[in-house]
């Protein structure tokens, strides 16, 4: 369709959400949260985890993304010349949707800096007012920084915040997606996601960890696992959106959850002998269980009732907590190893943290969030054709 007139464009043409589906990326969001509080007392030992998987969440986040973006502009592309969707619309669309949070989540950890003096981030102690401007500026327009060049002592590409590496990632598949695998017929899609699991499968079994833990440093290691992260899960919610895998399940929504909390918070398999018993364990989470998890949450498009109010407000915190929520925990997991905090005053504070996090988040999303979108959307965006 084109604007009816040769002045103004026409409103921004939408399609209807996938409301269990952002609901389930909220529950994932929950989780990561208490998985980094818990994080703080396992002494860097997997074996002593409490919400073991929680890091998977990002791997089930990928794949939501991948379905999600599929099911939003596969249709839109052009057709030929002076139809459908650029390359810059899809481009505009993505970063009125990420930018404004990338940018709340690095002002958010650069004002907490203060108090994350720890001895778990020796580089800060020597961290000048203008090295964290620039570290902040660079994070806002999604420059990755060597090990050698961040200021915390992690390694982090974005060490005001942690979590944002993922985005990093996020934006190399979409990326990909844009300029060349949407064109891909299914099979060769198919084709592509079928290798990505087996590189998956790989690290999993094959490599020192067996488990998918990494991505957010800038070396060989991080990039490997990074990208390796990315491509099944991304590329496989494109390819589950095309092929309209759908379950309808009563009461999906909670279903879905559920499976998600037990997938996340089963102990480590196989101790510190057979790291490929767990490595098994999550491939068969990222390659077999959450596209089941999706095909059932996308049965449930038309669901009522409370479990649509619940989905709904789960699905707008999701984003805004997972991007603001790790500066707390900076300052939690520094408090709690330096001051040899016992766990029962360690899960008072941690509870209170936890309802900071979320608050934060709500704040960001209702009074930044939303109006910059709202704003952006407003000046930058044109209907698709």
């Amino acid at each position: 369709m084109t604007s009816s007139s040769a002045t103004a464009p026409a409103p921004v043409r939408t399609k209807s959400h996938y409301v269990i589906l952002d609901g389930l990326r909220g529950v994932a969001s929950l989780m990561v949260v208490v998985f980094h509080l818990f994080e703080a007392y396992s002494g860097g030992v997997p074996q002593k985890q409490i919400i073991n998987h929680g890091y998977l969440a990002v791997d089930f986040f990928f794949l939501l993304s991948g379905f999600v973006i599929a099911y939003a502009y596969d249709d839109r592309w052009a057709a030929g010349q002076g139809s459908g969707m650029s390359q810059w619309d899809f481009w505009k669309r993505r970063l009125v949707r990420l930018q404004p949070m990338i940018v709340i989540g690095g002002l958010v950890g650069a004002g907490l800096l203060a108090f994350q003096h720890w001895s778990l981030f020796p580089k800060l102690a020597t961290a000048t007012t203008w090295q964290v401007i620039g570290v902040l500026l660079l994070g806002f327009v999604m420059i990755p920084l060597r090990p050698s060049a961040e200021i915390r002592g992690w390694g982090e590409i974005y060490p005001l915040n942690g979590p944002q590496w993922s985005l990093f990632y996020e934006y190399i598949a979409n990326f990909l997606y844009a300029v060349g695998v949407r064109k891909l017929s299914n099979r060769w899609l198919g084709g592509l996601v079928a290798l990505s699991a087996v590189a998956l499968i790989w690290l999993l079994v094959r490599g020192p960890r067996g488990d998918v833990i990494g991505g957010w440093a800038l070396d060989a290691n991080g990039i490997q696992i990074g990208l390796t992260r990315v491509m099944f899960p991304f590329f496989a919610g494109v390819l589950l959106m095309r092929l309209g895998k759908r379950i309808k399940v009563g009461h999906g929504f909670w279903v879905c959850s559920l499976l998600l909390v037990a997938a996340f918070s089963l102990p480590r398999f196989g101790g510190t002998e057979r790291l490929w018993l767990n490595g098994l364990y999550e491939a068969a989470c990222i390659i077999l269980l959450f596209p089941l998890i999706v095909a059932i949450g996308a049965g449930e498009k038309d669901a009522s009732g409370p479990s649509l109010r619940i989905a709904r407000f789960f699905g707008d915190l999701s984003y805004p907590l997972y991007i603001t929520h790790y500066p707390l925990i900076y300052i939690y997991t520094g408090w709690v190893i330096d001051r040899k905090i016992p766990a029962a005053q360690g899960a008072l504070v941690g509870f209170g943290v936890f309802v900071a996090a979320v608050a934060i988040a709500w704040a960001s999303l209702k009074l930044v969030d939303e109006p910059v979108r709202r704003w952006l959307a407003g000046r930058v965006l044109v209907r698709a054709r």
